[in-house]
């Protein structure tokens, strides 16, 4: 295993590591944050909008 690092300066392996899951984490929330269904910034004003503007079904 300490090969590897004589390979790679570890700091800046650290950085782009932290980096690129950092940005990963990013595109993710801002993906999740894209749908309906798991938007929890405002999905409950949503969904209340939504079935409110649904008829009850008729018998």
């Amino acid at each position: 295993m300490w090969r590897i690092w004589t390979l790679f300066d570890p700091r800046r392996a650290l950085v782009a590591l932290f980096s690129f899951l950092f940005s990963l984490a990013i595109v993710i929330h801002f993906i999740i944050l894209s749908t309906d269904r798991f938007n929890w910034m405002d999905g409950s004003q949503k969904t209340r909008a939504v079935a409110a503007a649904v008829p009850p079904a008729q018998k």
